[in-house]
């Protein structure tokens, strides 16, 4: 799964606007699509599919979210929001190591868990974009930089505090941790069991570099 350490908007209350009420909670709706998106990834989700998971009309989709594209980037705002918030703890952690820790074991939790699609909606997405989804591969991209500066900043930091090894370079290990969050990710979406996930996690700490 692809972490994400920036902060993510609270989602919508179940409001209705000024004059003629909904009759469906935008949330819910929200939620549903993002299921759908999950599963199918951007390109793979017809409108279709949107309305009968939603259900609601099109017209209801346009009106409340926009058109696709918009619908996507608030099921995406409401997925880093959710699902990735263990990203922002990770950052909290006391140690270097303890950080990557938190982030490959709360991949897992979110990669394999029973109640929802497997892998990433991020590294499904970014990998089957094709024309028609290349604003969202560019939105996708530019969140995924953001949170691999916010990594490097705190590995930088623990480097500065005496956590870290001074040769190993920040960059180099936010990408290698990345590697392995995306790999678990593609793997997760192929079936790999928990315990598959967890032997690569601890396989990687094993390796974890020490002063």
């Amino acid at each position: 799964m692809e972490t994400a350490v920036t902060d993510a908007p609270a989602t919508t209350p179940c409001a209705a606007p000024k004059g003629r009420p909904r009759e469906f909670c935008v949330d819910a709706a929200l939620t549903a699509a993002l299921g759908v998106f999950w599963s199918k990834g951007y390109e793979g989700a017809t409108m279709a599919d949107l309305t009968q998971a939603m259900g609601i009309t099109k017209p209801s989709i346009y009106a409340a979210f926009g058109n696709k594209e918009s619908l996507f980037h608030k099921a995406l705002d409401l997925y880093e929001a959710e699902k990735l918030a263990y990203t922002r703890e990770a950052l909290k952690q006391p140690t270097a190591r303890a950080v990557a820790e938190h982030l490959m074991r709360g991949a897992i939790d979110a990669q394999a868990n029973d109640c929802g699609p497997s892998g990433c909606l991020r590294v499904i997405t970014s990998s089957a974009c094709g024309a028609e989804g290349e604003s969202i591969k560019a939105d996708v991209m530019k969140r995924r930089a953001s949170s691999q500066a916010a990594l490097v900043e705190r590995f930088r930091t623990a480097q500065t505090d005496g956590d870290l090894p001074a040769h190993f370079e920040p960059e180099a290990l936010t990408a290698y941790i990345y590697a392995l969050v995306q790999g678990m990710a593609v793997q997760a979406g192929s079936g790999a069991t928990r315990a598959d996930l967890e032997r690569v996690v601890d396989t990687s700490l094993a390796m974890w570099p020490t002063r």
